[in-house]
């Protein structure tokens, strides 16, 4: 099946990006009527006129740039912010008397446009910033601030920090919301698959398990092997390891969830032999790979795994890494610890970093041992452990208690690619 994708956008940005847009051109006509009607106040009119053609211009020129937070960029709101601020510097000569009257400035409220446009790009302290500058602006322009002019000042200052506020607000609340939906798809990908694999697969191995013991001989021996695959396959379903078919992202449309239709053949276009598409789950693509799918197939009847429910993601070489030195935790639990010991894996999905714990119920190592090995060329947890992690940036952690199992803490910060990758 060809990959498709729907993209949902949840945004409480968009329509403030819009709004924005309004308020400029409206707030340009607003400035351009208040010439009309007062021209006669100005001893130069030419100056008046020459500015407010300019940010007539400028205004619908730059329409596209107040369209999202991705077309507004840093340069842009610097531009702004300088008509607007050179407007409101050019009223005293433009208008003699301005310093004495409390007259409108050339921009008018047209000013605020631009500080709001900080607001919603980059939140209150944006907002602050911007605002403080177009304070400054028309002390200046005032000589001798009014009361009505610290009035004005205080105003914008306040309702743009506001208004940022509330956009950093609505952000964290959309990337929430995109986590919690990705959170939901999986749950429900989870039980239709639970559904479909007890009906078929499960009941049959249970069926070869129960045959095989009444049968024995080698039938024993398959149905023991037919019992093993049905735990693991159960382990599989419950913890939820299916593919992150939503990636969440927070993009300039505010949080979007991808919706994705994952090939059914590695061959086909786009299947995970083809590195075009970041969380497909490939470990080979180079983008982010969910670690929950690397770390199934060691999940046996004797191996647990507990996860987040929801996609793991890291970068291809960090997880590959990672889940090899969990591999190796794991072989030495069954060389040390005997066949019969049972191991847990536990992975934390933090917003840092992400720690793997492997736990086993074994003889414990004694006090010295670790050393030994090593100095006896045995350096298995040295270097399929600990060196592997220390490559890609993380930690590992060994505790052991006699008589009561091994602990191995596997940390790799999130962000890290890798010696390997740098």
């Amino acid at each position: 099946m060809a990959r498709r994708e729907r993209v949902v956008r949840m945004s409480v940005e968009l329509p403030l990006w819009r709004a924005l847009a309004a308020y400029r051109v409206l707030t340009t006509g607003y400035a351009v009527l208040l010439l009309v009607f007062t021209g006669d106040r100005y001893e130069r009119p030419w100056v008046a006129v020459g500015f407010l053609a300019v940010m007539a211009v400028w205004t619908f020129a730059t329409l596209p740039r107040v369209a999202n937070a991705a077309a507004c960029t840093k340069r842009f709101l610097g531009a702004d912010l300088t008509v607007a601020l050179t407007g409101i510097l050019l009223t005293p000569l433009a208008d003699v008397h301005a310093q004495q009257i409390d007259s409108p400035t050339l921009p008018s409220i047209w000013t605020a446009g631009s500080v709001l446009a900080f607001a919603i790009k980059g939140g209150w302290r944006w907002a602050g910033f911007a605002s403080s500058l177009v304070a400054v602006a028309n002390i200046i322009e005032r000589g001798e601030p009014s009361r009505d002019t610290i009035h004005n000042v205080l105003l914008v200052w306040v309702a743009s920090i506001a208004i940022g506020y509330v956009v950093e607000v609505a952000r964290a609340s959309e990337r929430t919301l995109a986590r919690a939906l990705e959170i939901e798809a999986a749950t429900r990908e989870r039980e239709r698959l639970a559904r479909d694999i007890h009906d078929g697969v499960l009941q049959v191995l249970a069926m070869v398990q129960r045959r095989g013991t009444e049968i024995g001989g080698e039938a024993a021996e398959l149905g023991r092997m037919a019992g093993e695959q049905e735990v693991a396959l159960r382990t599989l379903v419950a913890g939820g390891l299916v593919p992150a078919s939503r990636v969440s992202e927070d993009s300039a449309q505010g949080a979007v969830v991808r919706l994705l239709d994952e090939p059914d053949e590695p061959g086909e276009p786009g299947g995970p032999g083809e590195p075009d598409e970041p969380g497909g789950g490939s470990a080979g693509a180079g983008g982010p790979v969910d670690l929950r799918s690397l770390l199934a197939p060691r999940v046996g009847s004797r191996v647990t795994l507990s996860e987040p429910g929801a996609p793991v993601l890291l970068p291809a070489h960090p997880a590959r890494e990672l889940a090899a030195a969990v591999g190796a935790a794991l072989d030495n639990v069954r060389r040390h610890a005997g066949e019969g010991a049972r191991a847990w894996i536990l992975v934390e999905d933090g917003p840092d970093e992400v720690i793997v714990t492997v736990r086993d119920d074994g003889p414990g190592i004694p006090d010295g041992r670790l050393a030994q090995a090593e100095g006896e060329g045995r350096l298995g947890v040295a270097l399929s452990i600990r060196g592997r992690l220390r490559d890609i940036g993380g930690t590992a952690e060994l505790v052991s208690v006699p008589g009561q199992g091994t602990e191995v803490e596997l940390t790799v910060p999130r962000g890290t690619r890798g010696r390997a990758e740098r």
